[in-house]
């Protein structure tokens, strides 16, 4: 029986243990958990509830399994991101905000891989600094800056290409936090300085992990552990342009959401791009940058287990924070500092959250936040089942007619 819509889950289902026998001894045990979780996502292997509407006229009844809530499952951030976004929301200013992201060199992807943990820390840590210190530079915008930043590790086509997008207000605060200084119409600070900086900061930072003993090499890289020989893979690094790119300012607060509720809880493929599965070939949509227009949307095919492969490559370490606040926006002073400057915008602050809903007894009936599909009727959970067990109840159509 075919399957209505292709997801990441099914292909690891079906090639997982293959791979797994395939590739034994070498994945590590976060790539086996992270498939684990996948696999079993919304399934009765995580248990689940049943929930009918309570319109007797109607009685549809669903069941639903619960989700695995990794951070890498395609199916489980949509929850995650609206919850942080509601949060940030009330948060943002009334004044333009850009786009700036920072891109890891080539030279330098597979000693990243090798070292996640420590390389894309430094990557996050260099390109906020950077950021930060131009800012406050007077001969820029010499005001005191924040910075919301996001880890990707992936190209379009699942490849390995780590970098980070930030959100960076218009402008910040003056230094004795009196005043708050706007950045130019349409522009924030030169590209090239933010690039140099941040090529300056983070080889240094590299340069000391490694004096550290804080990276690894293996196998074509093993030589670089001796420190001349590190030394001299990246003299051509220090003279490469190292690529940072400021899009233009969003229209407004709105746009910003929109923007940050694509990227932050984003996954290395979403399940809507994958087109067909089958035992030889993994089908997906890739967007070519290289090309403009519609036609720099393409179909890869890839043998099902380098599209595990290549998935699992952006598995990030335990504890790893991809989402990350700097500057005015860091979490130890924000609420002061937005307040702040919320003042010196003469923004009103926002409402307060409504006051907490009264305790409810263990006895009233959980109803679910979406009505009934059928009715529109409240739907109210009369079942809850364990993990790897079956419910008693069983779905039912809607009594009502909806032809």
């Amino acid at each position: 029986m075919a399957r209505t819509a292709l997801e990441v889950a099914d292909i690891f289902r079906d090639h997982g243990p293959a791979w797994r026998e395939a590739y034994r001894g070498h994945v590590s045990l976060e790539e086996l958990k992270v498939m684990n979780a996948i696999e079993r996502c919304r399934t009765a292997a995580l248990g689940g509830h049943v929930a009918r509407c309570e319109n007797e006229a109607c009685a549809h009844t669903v069941v639903a399994y619960n989700s695995c809530r990794n951070r890498h499952c395609p199916k489980c951030q949509g929850a995650a991101a609206r919850r942080w976004l509601a949060e940030r929301e009330a948060e943002l200013l009334p004044v333009g905000y850009f786009h700036v992201v920072y891109t890891l060199p080539a030279q330098l992807r597979d000693i990243a891989y090798q070292n996640k943990r420590v390389i894309y820390h430094l990557l996050m840590k260099a390109s906020a600094e950077a950021t930060l210190t131009i800012a406050a530079d007077p001969k820029h915008l010499g005001a005191r800056t924040g910075i919301v930043a996001v880890l990707h590790t992936w190209g379009s086509a699942l490849t390995h290409h780590p970098h980070v997008h930030m959100i960076v207000p218009g402008g910040g605060l003056s230094e004795d936090g009196a005043r708050w200084v706007s950045s130019r119409p349409g522009f924030l600070m030169h590209v090239k300085v933010l690039s140099r900086l941040f090529r300056g900061r983070f080889l240094t930072m590299l340069v000391k992990a490694h004096a550290q003993g804080r990276l690894k090499f293996f196998g074509d890289h093993a030589a670089l552990a001796e420190r001349r020989a590190f030394k001299r893979f990246l003299a051509p690094l220090r003279k490469s342009e190292w690529v940072v790119h400021t899009k233009n300012p969003f229209a407004g607060p709105e746009q910003v959401l929109r923007y940050l509720s694509r990227y932050t809880h984003r996954v290395a493929i979403s399940n809507r791009r994958l087109v067909a599965a089958d035992d030889g070939a993994i089908s997906f949509r890739w967007k070519d940058y290289r090309v403009s227009g519609p036609d720099r949307w393409k179909t890869m095919r890839l043998h099902p287990h380098e599209f595990i492969r290549r998935f699992l490559m952006h598995v990030l370490p335990k504890g790893f924070h991809r989402i990350r606040h700097y500057g005015l926006f860091a979490n130890a002073n924000r609420a002061e500092n937005i307040a702040t400057a919320r003042a010196l915008l003469n923004i009103a602050p926002p409402a307060a959250d409504p006051q907490e809903q009264p305790d409810i007894a263990t006895d009233t009936p959980r109803v679910l936040p979406c009505p009934c599909p059928r009715c529109g009727g409240r739907m109210i959970v009369i079942e809850v089942f364990a993990r790897g067990c079956q419910p008693r109840w069983r779905p039912m159509p809607s009594r009502i007619d909806t032809s």
